[in-house]
């Protein structure tokens, strides 16, 4: 599907079964329980065919308001924990959500994978807790958890009864203090990292294909370029302390933002923040640098070859403007959808439907495929897989062809409506849920300052114009274009 506008299934998780604790369910213990343990503990410091006649461009549309109120609420603490609340007492749940400003491209050199690294080292103890006890809390008490690393965050979340709201934090608090950073967990979690990559990437048809072949020859950065999923010997040299650094450094209150969406009385939830998250010492924040890099001035072309695959594929990609600018970065992101998504889109109904000459055809603005969840630069990628017998210069050409057909001729009547009221339908579902809305407003407050933009944000979808999509095809032309072509076999 085109336009991966949630970027659902295009992060990479913390999914390591085998920490996660047997049946029977574990015991229903309150968060003082938790916290008495602590002194028995180390503390380690630490996304119907249309008419293909000609017709006029389409005319802009007035904006509608979608209604959309979520409260927001916000604080700051004393040590820097920018703290966002949301309530709705709709259903008897919560989400906690932490993100904290470090992602692949934080990354030194000689480290690649380390941001994913720490993510799961994360959930392997901390001052209070022991090794898996985060799990054994959070599902004893009916919850779910997760954490994922993006190219420009680390996020961790608690889905919970919203009985279980200071347990939650509590339990986010103890790893930000002091997440158990020791020789056997850094040995062990490289392990899990490594067998992660054999079955996601080295192990599966098409797994890198192409968020980790791309980069590389797009950008020149090494902060842009590199494998964020992890090099295997810069994995297997990592050390302890390179670990407690890179905690110090990037997982400090004053780098995170913590939300908390759901069932809560604000004041009491506020208070719970204070109380857990209060006394965590202040450290330094980082200055993000900025990962800006010159454009490129001519296409760029690479072949990379997969043993595994069946057929063939091809990935295009171009810059597109900085993220932070939405009025000149939304229409991109409503082009990957004219483009890609469903039968009426574009290229599927030319390329899958017509002339059969791919197999899938999707769009969407970066790497992992969340618009909104990154910042500049980032790229626009169109990616086509195709039969053996369709050539690359065919897929390419027609490419080329139907971007030029609505860089010149602009959009037919009700395509652009069609395309945002899909868009903001599929939006308004993710938003409904309390995790979510939740992660929304966590990377909106993060990159942005803005949280808001979770009621905003259809708006400003509608309020995009025929034009200016019409205006960000013509930018997408073979001169300013990145091509990656995947062969089936290996290199001779």
């Amino acid at each position: 599907m085109g336009g991966q506008w949630s970027g659902e299934g295009a992060t990479v998780p913390y999914d390591d079964p085998s920490a996660i604790p047997a049946r029977p369910p574990p015991p229903r213990l309150p968060v003082e329980q938790a916290r008495a343990d602590a002194a028995a503990r180390i503390s380690v410091s630490l996304v119907p065919p249309r008419s293909r006649t000609r017709s006029a461009p389409a005319a802009a549309r007035p904006a509608a308001a979608t209604g959309l109120s979520y409260g927001v609420e916000r604080a700051t603490l004393d040590n820097g924990l920018r703290v966002v609340l949301s309530p709705d007492p709709s259903s008897p749940v919560v989400a906690v959500a932490v993100y904290y400003d470090v992602g692949m491209r934080s990354e030194p050199e000689g480290r690649t994978g380390f941001a994913h690294l720490f993510e799961h080292l994360m959930f392997q103890g901390s001052a209070s807790l022991g090794k898996t006890e985060h799990f054994t809390y959070v599902q004893g008490n009916g919850g779910t958890l997760n954490g994922s690393t993006h190219v420009d965050y680390t996020n961790y979340f608690e889905v919970m009864p919203s009985s279980a709201t200071e347990l939650a934090l509590f339990l986010e608090a103890d790893r930000m203090r002091s997440v158990a950073v020791t020789q056997d967990n850094l040995d062990n979690q490289i392990a899990v990292v490594q067998n992660e990559i054999r079955v996601n990437v080295l192990n599966r048809p098409y797994g890198a294909f192409p968020w980790l072949n791309i980069p590389p020859v797009l950008f020149d950065d090494f902060a842009n370029s590199h494998n964020g999923y992890g090099d295997f010997v810069d994995l297997e040299s990592s050390t302890v302390q390179d670990a407690k650094q890179f905690f110090d450094r990037y997982y400090a209150p004053g780098n995170a933002v913590l939300t908390v969406v759901g069932d809560i009385d604000t004041a009491q939830v506020l208070d719970w923040v204070k109380q857990h998250f209060g006394d965590i010492e202040a450290r330094s924040v980082p200055e993000r640098s900025s990962f800006a890099e010159p454009l490129p001035q001519q296409e760029r072309r690479a072949v990379a070859y997969d043993q595994l695959v069946p057929t063939p594929a091809v990935a295009m990609a171009w810059r597109v403007p900085d993220p932070a600018d939405l009025d000149t970065y939304l229409p991109y992101v409503v082009l990957a959808e004219v483009l890609t998504d469903g039968d009426a889109s574009r290229l599927q109904e030319r390329m899958l439907l017509e002339d059969r000459s791919a197999t899938s055809i999707s769009g969407y603005l970066g790497l992992l495929g969340d618009p909104l969840d990154a910042r500049d630069p980032t790229p626009f990628l169109l990616e086509v897989h195709h039969p053996q017998e369709t050539s690359l210069e065919t897929v390419v050409t027609t490419v080329d062809d139907e971007l030029e057909r609505l860089a010149t001729g602009g959009l037919l009547p009700g395509e652009l409506d069609r395309t945002v009221a899909r868009m903001n339908s599929r939006y308004l579902r993710e938003v409904d849920s309390v995790l979510g809305r939740a992660t929304a407003m966590s990377v909106f407050e993060q990159q942005r300052g803005r949280a808001e933009l979770v009621n905003e944000l259809p708006d400003l979808l509608r309020q995009v114009t025929a034009e200016a999509v019409q205006a960000a095809a013509a930018t997408l032309t073979p001169t300013t274009r990145t091509l990656l072509e995947l062969r089936p076999g290996s290199e001779a």
